[in-house]
């Protein structure tokens, strides 16, 4: 999908449907706008449900002050108008309250993206605004102030937040990242102490970022790489939907019976991913016209080792990642099903990935079918599509068990000799 060639009342009617849909707004809470070319503010209407809104109930705006639709704009169009004013720059503006970062704005304090590698960069520099009525014009110079110093993400005290973006897709990826980084940062602290990266971690990323392949242009695609691609398209929206990838995060990877393998394409929305802009990767180089995830060479290593894995994800889903940007030790043993599929969950340092992408690989034996890697991701493999997938999703739901079981009681797991029952029942040892 060509985001950017929609219009106006299209963009932010898709886009108020994702940040309903994942529940980072409520029915009456939040609104969105673009200022187009002609000057003229695209806006969401004041009062109408926004789980059921639609393209004819965007308003317009003009530049000169009219206003072009059935409903009225939303009541804190004045801070839109502002920001715009402030910063001729930016062409978008979001502004919603989803409750982790509501959390945030009632303590007074900003995120820390710098548990994972990108977020950082994602999100860039973000302030916070001086508390005032919601619609005021007091609000909107609070707002416009911080935006005046160059900040494009100003969090509101008791209030929400507010990004603003070349286009709107690029200010929502802002807003998804932040929202992301606050619910994992309360998922971390409810179990202990996040640990932030270092710039030499910074530096071990950026070492790594403009590796690139050569390329080839394929023969062909037999019926089942078709397949497959449809299937991987299917499991990475699923895994979006589910919230266990992002927009910008999260890698999917198959393996081929030539050898090659398919895997994710580099910095596209996985919400509208779609097959033909999946890579196929074969001895070390890209298909023509496509850049793989920087993770390929991990994916890669793994299916070279291990011919009982078929298929390979990446994600960062932030229960299963609390324990990966904290001390703590996820322990599988808490009801049967976490333990067979997921097994021993060992932690692999940071920098492992990068370095040494070949010992890294090394680890996902028949017994290790998952791993943490500190403040990184989560590596899940498996023998199909749907058994990698299974398994991200169980160890997703089964640190979120956990990470609530903390508030009440003590945690009692599976002893040695049920483990021992649960391996000879379903053939683990």
């Amino acid at each position: 999908m060509q985001f950017e060639l929609l219009h106006p009342a299209d963009q932010i009617t898709l886009m108020m449907e994702r940040i309903y849909g994942y529940g980072m707004t409520t029915t009456s809470g939040g609104n969105l706008s673009i200022l187009d070319d002609n000057g003229d503010i695209w806006i969401t209407p004041a009062g109408v449900d926004k789980g059921s809104l639609t393209r004819k109930d965007i308003v317009c705006v003009k530049a000169d002050g009219s206003v072009e639709g059935i409903h009225k704009p939303s009541s804190e169009l004045p801070f839109h108008r502002l920001v715009y004013r402030t910063r001729p720059d930016l062409k978008a503006v979001v502004h919603a309250h989803p409750p982790a970062l509501v959390s945030f704005s009632i303590v007074r304090r900003i995120p820390d993206t710098r548990m994972l590698p990108n977020e950082r960069k994602i999100c860039g520099q973000i302030g916070m605004a001086d508390y005032a009525l919601p619609g005021s014009e007091e609000l909107g110079r609070n707002i416009a102030d911080v935006f005046a110093q160059g900040i494009d993400t100003v969090m509101l005290e008791n209030h929400g937040i507010v990004i603003g973006g070349p286009d709107l897709f690029q200010a929502f990826k802002i807003f998804e990242t932040l929202d992301f980084c606050a619910r994992l940062e309360i998922k971390a602290n409810t179990i202990g102490k996040p640990v932030l990266l270092s710039e030499e971690h910074y530096e071990t990323v950026a070492a790594n970022e403009e590796i690139r392949l050569e390329t080839f242009r394929p023969q062909g695609y037999s019926a089942k790489e078709r397949e497959l691609r449809r299937e991987m398209i299917k499991f990475i929206q699923r895994s979006y939907d589910q919230q266990l990838f992002t927009s910008t995060q999260g890698t999917f990877s198959q393996r081929l019976d030539d050898g090659g393998f398919i895997i994710t394409p580099y910095g596209m929305d996985r919400k509208y991913m779609d097959v033909e802009h999946l890579v196929r990767v074969d001895q070390g180089k890209a298909e023509e016209g496509k850049q793989p995830s920087r993770s390929w060479k991990l994916h890669e290593s793994i299916y070279e080792q291990h011919p009982h894995v078929d298929s390979v994800m990446i994600a960062h889903p932030p229960n299963i990642m609390a324990f990966a940007v904290t001390d703590n030790v996820f322990d599988s043993r808490t009801i049967p099903e976490s333990y067979i599929l997921l097994r021993g969950t060992p932690k692999l340092s940071f920098s492992s990935i990068y370095k040494n992408p070949e010992n890294a690989a090394a680890s996902f034996t028949k017994d290790t079918p998952i791993a943490l890697v500190e403040n990184n991701c989560v590596i899940v493999t498996g023998q199909s599509l749907l058994n990698a997938f299974d398994r991200l999703e169980v160890a997703e739901y089964s640190a979120k068990a956990i990470i609530s079981s903390r508030c009440i009681g003590d945690i009692v797991p599976i002893d040695d000799k049920k483990i021992r029952d649960i391996e000879e029942a379903f053939g683990l040892a």
